[in-house]
């Protein structure tokens, strides 16, 4: 078989669902993602036509909001090979939710669930499915990972992120104290029980704080910037990063919240 004809058939042709927070505050991210993937030899396309996943309607108990937006999304993305995000909540909304919110509905659910078995987070779509163990980065200093809630308990991502993050050149990772426990965002959680959530980010800020590390890096936009708001609000001069920007090298801009 040519070269050419072998590397047309292993292509991935991924659709980035890009999320809510990351399209709004970070746009970066997105870039990142799209740089991961390329490099792994994706291709990508990004597709204009995707809304909200619907999680907060889900959440909240909206059944009827949440089906409609999950309604786009499928139709939206059942052409592509794959679907990735770069957010464990996200992913895992299409991943998990869309097959039970569908369950009862003959004409819906079977394209939830095709829509979920090709449905991944970016970095364990990059190394349990890709088998990408390297990335081409560097960052000269010391880091520490929080584990975000849902890319944790819902999709099993542990140990992916942190062997790349091993590969970047330069950069040491210093493992804090409860790192998998929640940094208290919990997307509508941090609104509905404000008290208790600023316990747990305050928490999980003193953890952060006591690893000397300059920088913290996570998988999930929201968890980020909850924990960089403590920070900032504390006085303490800790970057913020996703995990894309940094296995990607695109660090050189302000870190998350750090915009002026």
């Amino acid at each position: 078989m040519p070269e050419t004809e072998k590397d047309q058939q292993d292509t991935k042709n991924v659709g980035l669902f890009v999320t809510c927070l990351v399209d709004f505050f970070r746009p970066s991210i997105g870039w990142a993602a799209v740089k991961l993937l390329q490099d792994a030899g994706c291709t990508v396309d990004v597709p204009a036509a995707q809304t909200c996943c619907g999680q907060p309607a889900w959440n909240s108990g909206d059944r009827s909001a949440a089906q409609s937006l999950a309604r786009k999304i499928i139709e939206t993305f059942e052409t592509y090979d794959y679907v990735v995000a770069p957010s464990g909540s996200c992913a895992a909304t299409l991943k998990k939710d869309y097959p039970e919110m569908f369950a009862d509905d003959a004409d819906w659910s079977a394209r939830a669930v095709a829509l979920s078995t090709k449905t991944y987070e970016l970095v364990s779509f990059l190394t349990d499915v890709l088998n990408v163990t390297r990335v081409k980065a560097e960052f000269p200093g010391d880091a520490t990972y929080h584990d975000s809630c849902s890319g944790l308990r819902s999709l099993g991502i542990k140990d992916q992120p942190r062997q790349l993050l091993e590969s970047v050149d330069g950069l040491r990772l210093l493992e804090m104290k409860d790192a998998e426990v929640c940094c208290g965002f919990g997307g509508t959680f941090c609104v509905k029980y404000s008290d208790i959530s600023n316990v747990m980010v305050g928490n999980k800020s003193r953890n952060v704080e006591t690893t000397h590390a300059p920088l913290l890096v996570a998988g999930d936009l929201g968890c980020l910037m909850n924990i960089k708001g403590k920070l900032a609000r504390e006085g303490k001069n800790v970057e913020v990063r996703h995990v894309a920007e940094v296995l990607a090298g695109l660090t050189e801009a302000p870190g998350i919240g750090d915009q002026k």
